[in-house]
Order: C-alpha cells, then sequence, then structure tokens
C-alpha cells in the first residue's frame, strides 16, 4: 500500500522530457496559480541556465538517473513544480515532505518505505520543501541514507543552503540556483493562462490591455504565484463591474499595495545590505538612497542600518574624514531618539555624507597587517624603557630608563623606538592619499625620517621614570 506521503507516476511515454502521466486536474476552484502549473518540463518558463540544450537539468533528464540536489531560489521561482516535475521525467517514485510538518519519526518512516522499494528496482525521490528548516538532528537523520544511495533527496529552499544545510550533507548534494522570472517568461504565464480554457481563463473571453499585462508583470517582481494571483483577482474584479476588459487601473486595484521582496535575516536580507555598503564605498549616493529606500520600505530595522553606517565610517572612511565616525554615532543616536519614520531622515543624511567623504581603508588594513604579524611572532616582550614603572623595585629593574617623553621635544615628537625590539622599523599604517589622510602622510614621512636618523638626544623627564 502506497504510504501517505506518496504522488506516485506510472511508466513514462516515449517523451523522456514529459511526466509519466498528466497529473491530476486540479479542482475548477482551486486557485488560478494552482490550476496553470506545468504539467511537463517543456512548459516550464524560464530558467534556461538549468533546462536549456546542454545545461544541467537537461542533461540529467536525458542521462535518465535522478541525483541528489537542492533547488535554491526565490518564491515562486517554480522549485515545487521542477522537483515533481523531474520525478515524472525519472519515472521514479515521488515522496513529497514538508520540514515543518516532518519530524525523525516520519523521516525514518519514509526511508524504510525507499529502502522496500530500491529492493525491487524502484527509486525514490523524496521532496523536502523548505529543507532551511530542518534542524541538525532532522538532517543527520537524512544523511546515511542518501549516502548509501537508499533514496535520491530533492530539497527546495529560499535561503542560502551554505548557512542552514550541514556541511555532511551538503557535501552530497548538487545546488542548482532558480532565478526570479524575468520579464518575458512572466508576460508568457500570463498570455498561457488568459488563452487556456481548460485550466486558464479562455471562458472567461476578457481583453487585458497592453498596458495592464506589463503592469501585472511589474508588480509580479519575478513570482509565477504572485503574477497569476494578481490576473485572477483582476479579472474577477472586472467581472463584477461587468467589464470585458482588464484594464491598468483595475491592475493596480487587484495588487493594492507594492510588496518588497525583502527578509529580516535571508539572503535578500544580506544581499540588499551588501549593496548598499558597496555603493557607498563607491561613493555613489543615488545608488546608496536606492538600498536604503528598498530596506526602509521593507521595514528593515533602523538601529540596523545605522550600525551599519558606524561600522562602515571606521573601516571605509576612516581617517581621511575624522568626523564620519561621529556623524554615523549621531544618526545613531537619532534614529533611537526621533523613532520611526521620522528616523529615515536621519539614516538619509548619514548615507549622503558617507558616500560622498574621502575614503580610506589605511587604519583597518594596518590592524591586519598588525594581527598578521602577532599571530605569526607571538607576545614578543615589551622594550625596557617602554615598560611601567610605578615602584622602586621596578625602576631597578630597568623599567622605564631611557624613555624619551615626547612633550620635551621640539614638535612633540621624539625619534626612539616604540615596538619590541624584533619588529623595530617596522610599518603598519600607511596612510591614504585622500582627504585628511594626505596631511597625516605627510607628518608620518617626517616623524619617520627622523627615526631612521637615530634615537633622539635623552633630555630631563618631566614626569620621571613612572609611567601609567
Amino acid at each position: 500500500m502506497a504510504s501517505q506521503h506518496d504522488l506516485l507516476f506510472e511508466p513514462a511515454p516515449p517523451d523522456p522530457l514529459a511526466t509519466p502521466e498528466a497529473p491530476r486536474a486540479p479542482a475548477p476552484e482551486a486557485p488560478l496559480p494552482e490550476r496553470m502549473r506545468p504539467t511537463c518540463i517543456d512548459e516550464m518558463v524560464g530558467q534556461d541556465h538549468l533546462l536549456g540544450a546542454g545545461r544541467i537539468l537537461r542533461s540529467l533528464i536525458d542521462d535518465g538517473r535522478p541525483v541528489s540536489l537542492i533547488l535554491w531560489g526565490p518564491p515562486g521561482s517554480g522549485k515545487t513544480t521542477l522537483a515533481r516535475l523531474l520525478a515524472g521525467a525519472f519515472r521514479v517514485r515521488f515522496v513529497a515532505l514538508s520540514a515543518v510538518l516532518s519530524g525523525v519519526k516520519e523521516l525514518r518512516a519514509v526511508a524504510e518505505e525507499a529502502s522496500l522499494h530500491a529492493r525491487s528496482g524502484r527509486p525514490t525521490i523524496v521532496f523536502v520543501d523548505e529543507i532551511h528548516r530542518f534542524n541538525k538532528a532532522q538532517q543527520d537523520a537524512l544523511l546515511p541514507h542518501v549516502e548509501r544511495g537508499v533514496l535520491t533527496l530533492n530539497g527546495a529552499t529560499t535561503e542560502n543552503p551554505s548557512f542552514e544545510v550541514i556541511s555532511p550533507l551538503l557535501s552530497r548534494l548538487r545546488v542548482l540556483r532558480l532565478e526570479p522570472l524575468d520579464d518575458a517568461a512572466l508576460t508568457t504565464l500570463v498570455e498561457r493562462a488568459l488563452a487556456d480554457p481548460v485550466r486558464g481563463l479562455g471562458g472567461e473571453n476578457l481583453r487585458l490591455e497592453p498596458e495592464a499585462r506589463d503592469r501585472i508583470v511589474a508588480r509580479g517582481r519575478g513570482d509565477a504565484r504572485a503574477t497569476l494571483g494578481i490576473l485572477e483577482v483582476a479579472t474577477r474584479l472586472a467581472r463584477t463591474a461587468g467589464r470585458d476588459t482588464i484594464d491598468a487601473a483595475g491592475v493596480d486595484e487587484a495588487a493594492q499595495e507594492r510588496w518588497i521582496r525583502h527578509d529580516r535575516s535571508g539572503d535578500q536580507h544580506y544581499d540588499v545590505v551588501s549593496a548598499f555598503i558597496k555603493s557607498l564605498r563607491g561613493s555613489d549616493p543615488d545608488a546608496a538612497l536606492y538600498w536604503l529606500a528598498r530596506m526602509v520600505e521593507a521595514g528593515e530595522d533602523p538601529l540596523f542600518i545605522a550600525r551599519r553606517m558606524v561600522i562602515f565610517a571606521s573601516e571605509d572612511v576612516g581617517n581621511a574624514d575624522p568626523g564620519a565616525l561621529s556623524l554615523a554615532i549621531a544618526v545613531k543616536d537619532a534614529v533611537q531618539f526621533v523613532g520611526w519614520p521620522e528616523a529615515r531622515i536621519a539614516l538619509a543624511q548619514g548615507a549622503t555624507h558617507l558616500a560622498c567623504a574621502a575614503k580610506s581603508n589605511a587604519s583597518y588594513a594596518a590592524l591586519e597587517r598588525a594581527l598578521t604579524e602577532v599571530r605569526a611572532s607571538g607576545a614578543l616582550e615589551v622594550p625596557l624603557h617602554l615598560r611601567n614603572a610605578p615602584t622602586a623595585l621596578s625602576r631597578s629593574m630597568g623599567h622605564g630608563a631611557g624613555y624619551l617623553y615626547p612633550h620635551d621635544h621640539p614638535g612633540h615628537h621624539v625619534a626612539q623606538n616604540h615596538l619590541p625590539d624584533a619588529l623595530a622599523g617596522r610599518h603598519f599604517f600607511e596612510p591614504g592619499d585622500q582627504g585628511a589622510e594626505i596631511e597625516q602622510s605627510v607628518r608620518l614621512r617626517e616623524w619617520r625620517a627622523r627615526q631612521s636618523a637615530g634615537p633622539s638626544t635623552p633630555v630631563a623627564n618631566r614626569r620621571g621614570t613612572s609611567v601609567r
């Protein structure tokens, strides 16, 4: 008897790219996206980088042997549909699981059934939707069965598998990235749904104005489900109003609020933040404001944005504009003090200032060079003249002896070694040639020239030998 999880396929017809048997027709009252779900690989639109001639999925289908893989892509890009169609093309048993509803017990039961079917020569593909929601125990439960080939694992996720799937399991899977559907693909879906009299809206005899079609595609934002959902609601609104035409105003009414795809912890979050930071670094205030607006509109935590600006002010602006860090801190304080939505104005001020500021990563790069040296040479001894000398005993041991007090010398600078003896003369910090660092660079060159000329002549130390 088939498991409650099973979706079984009968022997396939000669066409290796068609599903073995057309899936059961969805009920007439099913949502339009479900009714229009492709029934064979050739009905898929988009993802040509995977399904085009000679590309990986087309080649795997031609080979006829399924492989374990993860389909990673945004909502509405066709992950679940593609997984089902692949199982049909491979003529194998297909078991669908939900990562939200299935525990370790269910996984073991599915693996036992797959093992029984494997002995009779019938392979099983286990499809796990939202596989990123599986915890480590659940993923560990799948690992030995995938490793032994008892089952083929196909997963779907909107999150980066590198962060969400354990390394041993990930190493046994091929990760295939699905892209949002482009305008041409979405236009094909809309026109197909309008023309299909059985699964689609062909029986409605509605005319879709070109501007309305383009607006549906724009509002769909690469998501097949969202696009067809807008078309379905726009159709109902037109029929309710007694119209036989769907116009742009009807689409706007159907779509309602523009939705920005952005999450608070996943790839969209990090991709948009990355674009924001790189726009600041590239001194492009227009792009920085655009990505800031994307985050603001999507409801990103304003304090998170402010924290990123504070980091940027030190990492990428640095001493080229020493006031940038103070401004970034002020933005953070303003966000906390003023609150939303006015805080977005302070964020905009910070973003435009940082984008237009002179840039330098000299301080950050210098620290990285110093850290490399510390890790290589370990804890080198502090030279005696730099050591603290608060007591007579420490002074009798030579602590602080020979230390030269800079304020007793011309220009408040003294040529003496401040590094461990083994590193004397090493330079970690190299100021840039932008903003305030130009002056720093001139001053530093003069000081280093004095250092190379030899130590200054000792003079009376106003502070004595006690250095705290």
